[in-house]
């Protein structure tokens, strides 16, 4: 895998572990805050991403 989508799904892990069902724009803040810079991440994305966590779902996979 490579390097920054590892770093990705690792982040996206530990956020859904931590803010499970909390809000969405809770869950929105934390992701801006803490995943890393990748290229075509878009903010849509990461507010599907938010959605999923704050339903109590982890789509990292891990």
């Amino acid at each position: 895998m490579h390097d920054t989508e590892e770093a990705l799904f690792r982040a996206v892990h530990g956020i859904a572990g931590r803010f499970a069902g909390q809000p969405v724009p809770v869950v929105m803040d934390a992701l801006l805050r803490h995943l890393p810079k990748a290229p075509g991440l878009e903010v849509t994305e990461i507010r599907k991403i938010a959605e999923e966590i704050s339903v109590g779902r982890d789509p990292s996979g891990l």
